[in-house]
């Protein structure tokens, strides 16, 4: 895979644009909080140094074509809110993961709908997708609602599958196909 070049997305509200340095505390403050990360698969972030390495991690992606995260930023006052992320490419079946976090000050505003959607788009026509996918907690209910009013469907249940901080937790799967999205994407 050749690596991602430097990438801006725009939406009326939002810019999805690469991390840098600058982002380092918006990152941390976003994963150190409880409520944020109280359905993913890893604890909240203690130290600033987790961010770093995340960030690391991510450059590291758009080097090898295996990563591509992306900050969302707020066009209103330039603020970093959240992330979008698509990983674990599988080239051949030409599909990845969805991922995704947002800052707690943002949620219930529809920001989170808005970046997903500039991704889909950019996964399905820039990267030539058929399939994205996307594995959530079955608790979190806002992120359901979110990948289902995307076009996501629910294609199954894995019991027990995570065990964070002693917690453990099952995963609900979600599949949109890029045939889905043209179709669907007429009415959105």
């Amino acid at each position: 895979m050749t690596s991602f070049e430097p990438l801006q997305i725009n939406s009326e509200r939002l810019l999805l644009r690469w991390l840098d340095e600058a982002d380092l505390p918006g990152l941390f403050a976003i994963y150190s909080d409880a409520e944020v990360m109280r359905y993913w698969s890893s604890p909240p972030y203690t130290y600033m140094a987790q961010a770093e390495l995340l960030l690391a991690d991510v450059r590291a992606g758009y080097a090898s074509g295996n990563l591509l995260e992306l900050g969302i930023q707020r066009l209103s006052d330039q603020a970093m809110i959240g992330t979008c992320t698509l990983h674990s490419f599988q080239r051949t079946s030409r599909r990845a993961e969805v991922g995704y976090a947002l800052g707690r000050p943002y949620w219930g505003q529809g920001y989170m709908q808005e970046a997903l959607r500039l991704l889909i788009d950019y996964a399905f026509t820039a990267l030539d997708l058929n399939r994205l996918e996307a594995d959530i907690d079955p608790r979190n209910l806002a992120s359901a609602k979110t990948l289902e009013r995307l076009g996501f469907r629910q294609e199954g249940l894995l019991r027990q599958r995570w065990i964070v901080d002693g917690e453990v937790s099952d995963t609900a799967f979600y599949g949109l196909l890029r045939g889905e999205w043209r179709n669907g994407s007429e009415n959105q």
